[in-house]
This record gives C-alpha cells, structure tokens and sequence, in this order.
C-alpha cells in the first residue's frame, strides 16, 4: 500500500514539476530570443503581463510539486524504499534551491516588471533587469530537470 502511494505521490509531483520546467524551459529555449529583438518597453511589457499571470497561477504547481515531492520522500523512508526516498530527497533540495534563486531573483524583478507593465511606466534598468532575470534560467531548468530525473528514479526503485 504505501508503495503505491508513494508512486502516486511521485507521479503527481512529476506532474506539477513538469509544468515548472516546461515553462522555464520555453523561456530559456524561445523568449529569450524572442526578446532580444525587442525594445526594453516591449520587453517590460511582455514579461510584466507574463509574471502578473504566470505569479498567480504557478504557485500552484510549484507548490504542489514540492509538496508531493516531500510527501514522496516521507512515505519512500516510511516504506523502506532506502533508494526511493534517498532519489526523492534529491528533487526535494533541487526544488528547495529552484524556490531560493526564485525568491532572492526572479520575484523582486516579476514585481519591478509587473508594476512597468500595469502603470506603463518603463524604468530606466528594464533591461537590465529582464538580463538579471533570465542569467538564472540555466540554473532554474538545470535543477527542475535533476528534480524530474530524480523523481522518475524514485519511482522505479519504489
């Protein structure tokens, strides 16, 4: 029973993960050349509106993700799954250090951008702070992807 919870778990926080890295994944393989061929009012704009929404509606998933990814790994240590839960605990630091470099990053920029895009007001840093935004997207997709990896290996060990 508490391997086939585990798997559940595991498959849900694969889930609400996939979302994450697909997202950030897209803006590291396609936004961020797309936005090299913008203005800086164009660029704040764009990605003002895009963190509005994308800050209301990916908590969800992130949160989810990192939820059931712990949850994971509690019940893989309960059940005995050394493997499981050990794979499990390596998403969960992953995802851990994905919510820091969002938080010390990415949040004050999506607010800085969100702001722009609401009151039409461009700051003089916008690109600046759209380059500060996207430097971390290597590190973000890196660590969603050993997440997705690591959470897929829990559930073949379970």
């Amino acid at each position: 029973m508490l391997t086939t919870t585990g798997q559940i778990l595991a498959i849900a926080a694969v889930l609400a993960n996939g979302a994450v890295y697909g997202t950030d994944l897209s803006v590291a393989v396609i936004t961020r050349s797309v936005n090299k061929h913008l203005d800086d009012a164009a660029v704040t704009i764009s990605s003002g509106w895009g963190h509005y929404y994308g800050d209301k509606r990916m908590p969800a998933f992130g949160a989810g993700g990192v939820i059931t990814a712990v949850l994971t790994t509690v019940v893989a240590a309960i059940a005995g799954h050394v493997g499981a839960a050990v794979a499990a605990g390596v998403a969960v630091l992953a995802l851990v250090t994905w919510l820091g470099f969002y938080v010390v990053v990415a949040k004050p920029i999506n607010t800085a951008q969100t702001a722009a895009a609401q009151s039409g007001v461009i700051p003089a840093n916008a690109r600046a702070l759209q380059d500060r935004w996207e430097s971390i997207l290597p590190y973000r997709v890196g660590l969603q992807a050993i997440a997705l990896g690591a959470l897929g290996t829990a559930i073949a060990l379970f």
